[in-house]
């Protein structure tokens, strides 16, 4: 499996300070244990690292880290172009585009960086609750950074499929790491979609 740098810097840090905690590794890579969770999730089932209640993690070893050809394919080749939208836009401006792009959530950018996501969902509850659709901006109902599951070109289709059963969602952004004073922003890529994955295995099933 081809791991993301934070993955990568997450392994190098284990090998050379382990037993070592979640919190200690967010210390160093200047992130939340929660941020992070995903990815040691990830290099715990895989067996790269090992957890121990109090202890920490402990490195195994990179034996297993080959996995299966179709998982190890990248997002950047198979990637979409997202749905882009301001914070400034309305909600009414939401539900045109949403419909008009065919699509399940749009991405909200301030600045030419990602600080939301809203969803059909989340579109449904605000014009169910009687608001006025023209005139409320769309960043009142998105959901903000840094809640939201995002992906790097890199990543392996096999892991971002893991982020979207453990986290529920149907889509993730592709974005690139900005980190400036200290603060992560993202810039917007392209988006991955479960019906994307979808057809990735459906497709390499027909070759066979």
């Amino acid at each position: 499996m081809e791991y993301t740098e934070r993955q990568k810097k997450i392994i190098d840090i284990v090998k050379k300070r382990g037993p070592i905690t979640g919190d200690e590794i967010g210390k160093i890579l200047e992130l939340t244990r929660g941020a992070l969770r995903t990815d040691f999730s990830i290099l715990t089932k895989n067996k790269i690292l090992n957890s121990k209640p109090r202890k920490g993690y402990t490195y195994l070893g990179e034996g297993n880290t080959s996995g299966s050809k179709l998982g190890d394919k990248q997002v950047k080749t198979y990637m979409g172009v997202p749905s882009v939208l301001t914070e400034e836009a309305t909600v009414y401006e939401a539900i045109v585009s949403l419909f008009l792009k065919d699509t399940g959530s749009l991405l909200i950018v301030k600045d030419g960086y990602l600080s939301g996501i809203v969803s059909r969902k989340d579109l449904l509850k605000h014009v169910m609750g009687g608001k006025e659709n023209h005139k409320s901006p769309i960043g009142m109902i998105m959901t903000r950074m840094p809640n939201i599951i995002v992906c790097s070109p890199t990543d392996s289709i096999h892991s971002v499929a893991e982020k979207m059963v453990e986290h529920e969602i149907d889509s993730i952004p592709v974005v690139e790491e900005n980190i400036q004073d200290k603060k992560t922003r993202y810039k917007v890529l392209g988006k991955i979609s479960k019906t994307t994955i979808t057809r990735i295995f459906v497709d390499e099933f027909k070759k066979k």
